[in-house]
């Protein structure tokens, strides 16, 4: 495809939280980005201002709710509202990180179901599409009432595994008994078994007792999650490896929230290379030898281009 995207009414805009990507994605699809700008009200209230005419255009406006969470929905809310005001034609949300996806149900009583409040704020506003990436819950999908394309890491970050051409046996190991449809997927692509760590707490603030259910014995081990946050379970997960016998671990993850204490806890652990995606932005800090970077822009710039030309987005899953 030549660089330059000859619909007109196409337009890409993004806020504050994915730049990079967004102008990544931009390059993909061969437009320019939109021109908007977000400032602030001195006492912090968020102001919109869409400097071009979109109007009966196709809006895509990128914004991850990664950190600050509540910063980023407002931003997306009143673009929205901006948009819908300045009458785009269709108002189409790419969230490469859907954030609160982690309060998806009632664990406890009288929780509340976050995952669900966003995305009628997200519909109210007058969204009229959601792109997003590797949802915490694929359940989520369900809380919208407009059309969703759900997308998938797993391919991306196999592809770069299959890149290293590991001549030994490597096993794909998730690190919870949620995940084992995740490390399913990726077990697939690069043909080998799956381990899952099964891990309990005998009683209150005893340590964590490991489990490895499955063969890692002298292997390499990749481990596999959606989100990695604070990086306890998962630098937990890979020493145990290392010290049941598996011969070195790599871990990956679509989004890496990446709070607190976890650069300094991958950077102390076995793993030897944490592989991660530009689903949320890193700051220079975190980006440690330790991490690799793979890109998200292809996949979600083409997934663009499919839902505005009326193709088949799901041949992206294949």
């Amino acid at each position: 495809m030549s660089n330059q995207y000859l619909d007109p009414n196409l337009k890409i805009f993004t806020l504050n939280s994915n730049v990079q990507l967004a102008e990544e994605i931009a390059q993909v699809v061969g437009v320019e980005l939109g021109k908007c700008s977000v400032t602030r009200f001195s006492d912090g209230e968020i102001q919109i201002n869409i400097e071009e005419s979109i109007r009966g255009c196709d809006v895509y406006v990128v914004q991850a709710t990664s950190s600050p969470v509540n910063e980023r929905l407002m931003e997306l809310l009143i673009m929205i509202d901006a948009l819908k005001r300045a009458s785009a034609k269709t108002i189409n949300i790419v969230m490469p990180y859907y954030g609160y996806a982690r309060q998806d149900r009632k664990a406890r009583a009288r929780e509340p179901i976050t995952a669900k409040l966003v995305a009628n704020l997200i519909e109210t506003a007058g969204a009229t599409r959601v792109i997003t990436l590797d949802l915490h819950a694929p359940q989520i999908q369900g809380f919208f009432d407009i059309p969703i394309d759900h997308l998938m890491g797993v391919p991306i970050l196999a592809d770069y595994f299959k890149s290293k051409k590991f001549n030994d046996e490597i096993v794909i190991v998730s690190p919870d008994h949620g995940g084992v449809t995740r490390a399913r997927k990726m077990a697939d692509r690069l043909k080998a078994p799956i381990a899952i760590i099964d891990k309990r707490r005998p009683r209150p603030n005893v340590a964590e007792v490991m489990n490895i259910v499955g063969n890692i014995e002298g292997k390499i081990a990749i481990l596999i999650d959606d989100i990695i946050d604070t990086a306890g379970t998962i630098t937990l997960a890979a020493n145990a490896l290392i010290e049941n016998g598996a011969k070195e671990v790599y871990a990956s993850c679509t989004h890496p929230v990446l709070s607190g204490p976890a650069i300094e806890r991958i950077e102390n652990s076995k793993i030897k290379e944490l592989v991660v995606t530009n689903s949320i932005t890193l700051p220079e800090e975190k980006k440690i030898d330790k991490v690799v970077e793979l890109s998200v822009a292809p996949l979600l710039g083409e997934a663009i281009i499919r839902v505005h030309e009326n193709q088949s987005v799901s041949t992206l899953f294949d």
